[in-house]
């Protein structure tokens, strides 16, 4: 698959003046709910209406979706109130029933987009079709993995295709449910600028306080639209209850986020980020050499450990370390998370360099 323009199409011959928006509840629980949300959404920037009817949850005695008898709501949702919908879909009979059932709109979970298998049995299914298609980054950040299921669908000749940023798992505590990873998403873009990306905030954050950061952040790096779970009674929702915005505040969200240009053709505007990117390239060749002066000190532990046939990995003095530099980042400005991402790939590279010496 390469990068065209034609990658775009079905998202630019919406004419949309905001960004792509797709919101609903994160499962269809009942007719009346599925309705209510919808009409109150239907006025609003909102594009797609989403509802899960197939929830893969974890762990089996978890709701699961109502099934089949959903796509029947979803089509009184269409009939009623003009929105297009959308659903998940994990498995060929669920593309089949979604496709009869008239959805508009198809995407692909995070749980599905780790496998090759499903993504193949899937896009099989799809052959023949012009629905729109929008692939989840798989649960653990393999960007290979992600464009290699998107490239099964443009095989399968899917051309209504895009993709949905929800996140990364991870065994850490974070603030996030889903650490965002946003240069995996940076990459992403850089090699498929043209093939739309949505950002899925409510599954990164897990958290409904966060959605507006997040939703802000990916706007900023150029995402083409939004993907959020909307629910009129989020604390009693059936599935992921703490993730979810009331219709009312997702129109306060829409109002509040600010869209940016991609450029500034501004002579002022230019010479100063210039002038700005200039520094930027001073200090990143600086960070450079100051890490490569890290690694000789590092091979010179890495000689006097192998002289007194002492293991590489000291545990306390890392911890140390780490603890010292997360409050030291904080007084920079530098977040926790940042500081334990970069020190981590630090002191990874710092063994790699003295295994090499003891080794060698």
């Amino acid at each position: 698959m390469e990068n065209t323009k034609g990658l775009r199409t079905w998202l630019d011959d919406m004419n949309l003046e905001h960004p792509l928006v797709i919101a609903g509840p994160c499962s269809a629980e009942t007719e009346e709910q599925v309705l209510k949300i919808a009409h109150e959404l239907k006025d609003s920037d909102v594009n797609y209406f989403r509802a899960g009817i197939w929830k893969p949850r974890t762990r089996p005695g978890m709701f699961e979706g109502v099934g089949e008898i959903g796509l029947r709501w979803l089509k009184k949702v269409k009939a009623e109130t003009g929105m297009k919908t959308c659903t998940e879909v994990a498995n060929a009979a669920h593309v089949k029933l979604a496709i009869d059932n008239d959805v508009d709109l198809l995407w692909i979970g995070a749980r599905s987009t780790v496998s090759p298998f499903i993504m193949q049995e899937i896009a099989d299914a799809l052959k023949g079709t012009d629905k729109i298609v929008l692939v989840k980054n798989p649960v653990n950040p393999d960007l290979a993995l992600w464009l290699g299921g998107i490239e099964r669908l443009y095989t399968a000749g899917i051309k209504n295709l895009g993709a949905i940023h929800r996140g990364f798992s991870t065994y850490e505590k974070t603030k996030y449910r889903n650490i965002p990873e946003w240069q995996i998403a940076i990459e992403f873009q850089n090699r498929f600028p043209d093939l739309p990306l949505i950002c899925d905030p409510s599954h990164i954050t897990g958290n409904r306080e966060m959605i507006f950061d997040v939703s802000q952040t990916a706007l900023d790096l150029n995402f083409d639209g939004l993907m959020i779970e909307t629910h009129v009674d989020p604390e009693n929702a059936w599935s992921d209850a703490a993730q979810q915005v009331t219709p009312t505040k997702l129109k306060q969200i829409m109002e509040d986020l600010k869209i940016r240009k991609e450029t500034n053709t501004d002579a002022a505007y230019q010479s100063t980020l210039d002038n700005l990117r200039a520094q930027i390239n001073v200090v990143d060749g600086q960070l450079i050499e100051l890490l490569g002066k890290r690694m000789k000190v590092a091979d010179q532990i890495g000689s006097l450990k192998k002289d007194k046939n002492v293991a590489v990995l000291q545990s306390k003095r890392w911890n140390e370390i780490l603890g010292n530099m997360i409050l030291e980042g904080e007084s920079k400005g530098l977040s926790e998370e940042f500081v334990l991402r970069m020190f981590k790939a630090i002191h990874q590279e710092s063994i790699n360099h003295q295994e090499k010496v003891i080794n060698g």
